[in-house]
């Protein structure tokens, strides 16, 4: 039980006395994150004017809200990332 006892104090000694570097990273922004904005509809050749304004509309509210939705996304990682590198 002495032995045991001694062991253990030197193990904790030896391993208090190495410190260790940890050098934190910024994660990785997620993949899903990262995909990019759906594809915008195409008109067919033969269309009638109806079809042109609905899909004409469609396609600025994709657009729009995929560029929202980007631009928010960067600016809330960079600002993470700026407060992150500031707290070192």
């Amino acid at each position: 039980m002495k032995y045991f006892i001694i062991v253990c104090c030197l193990l904790l000694v030896g391993c208090a006395s190495k410190p260790v570097p940890v050098v934190p990273k910024f994660p990785e922004a997620p993949q899903q994150f990262m995909e990019p904005c759906p594809e915008l509809k195409k008109l067919e050749k033969e269309t009638k004017l109806s079809d042109v304004a609905k899909t004409v509309t469609e396609n600025y509210t994709l657009y729009h809200e995929c560029a929202i939705r980007v631009q928010a996304w960067t600016l809330w990682y960079k600002s993470q990332k700026r407060i992150f590198e500031e707290s070192k």
